[in-house]
């Protein structure tokens, strides 16, 4: 399955399925989370099933999501769009379990846990710029319409290729519950960037 397609706050408190590899993606290794620093040491048991790349990855796409749910949280107060508005209450409402399904995991496996400010201290593929954040919030309307669409397109794109660069490591993205839930980000992702270039395309020029 290839996963390379054109693209591009909040503060809430910390379950995953079995299931075979969907995907296998090539990537630069962990390229995409070179600007993650959570502060804190991975240490990895004996016999583990789960990876360096596998904490990793799950501490870094937390930070993504939640980046995702406060950009999607002003498409209300910004005039967006119905169309726009159901996409981004859809992002909001299924990025924020994810969120604790990862929280979760991470527990469980003794590896610190972010919380969902944590967005404010890293940078990782397809993350907006402060710059894009303050474009964003300065928009109102179509203009709004628009700069979400773009953005989040963009903020999509960056989760796929962190899911590219998971898998390129053939240790990495094994554990089952790491596999499943890597996977389903690239499902679910992939369709909706699909929806936001149609809703993008349908919007009147500028």
């Amino acid at each position: 399955m290839t996963t390379t397609r054109v693209a591009g706050t909040l503060v809430f408190s910390a379950v995953l399925l079995g299931a075979p590899s969907l995907a296998r993606c090539q990537g630069n290794g962990m390229a995409g989370m070179s600007g993650m620093d959570m502060g804190h040491e991975i240490v990895i048991p004996d016999g583990a099933l789960f990876t360096k790349d596998d904490v990793e990855f799950m501490q870094g796409m937390i930070a993504h999501h939640s980046q995702a749910i406060v950009m999607s949280r002003m498409a209300e107060s910004h005039g967006a769009n119905p169309q726009v508005l159901k996409l981004s209450n859809k992002i909001d409402q299924s990025q924020v379990p994810e969120i604790r399904i990862m929280q979760a995991w991470l527990g469980r496996n003794n590896q610190y846990v972010p919380d969902t400010a944590s967005w404010h201290h890293v940078t990782m593929s397809g993350m907006l710029t402060p710059a894009q954040m303050q474009e964003l919030d300065a928009a109102k309307g179509t203009d709004f319409d628009r700069a979400y669409l773009r953005l989040m397109i963009q903020h999509h794109a960056g989760a796929i290729k962190m899911v590219n660069d998971l898998f390129a490591d053939p240790a990495a993205g094994q554990e089952v519950d790491v596999n499943v839930f890597a996977n389903d980000v690239v499902t679910a992702q992939t369709v909706e960037m699909g929806i936001m270039q149609r809703l993008y395309a349908e919007l009147p020029p500028k």
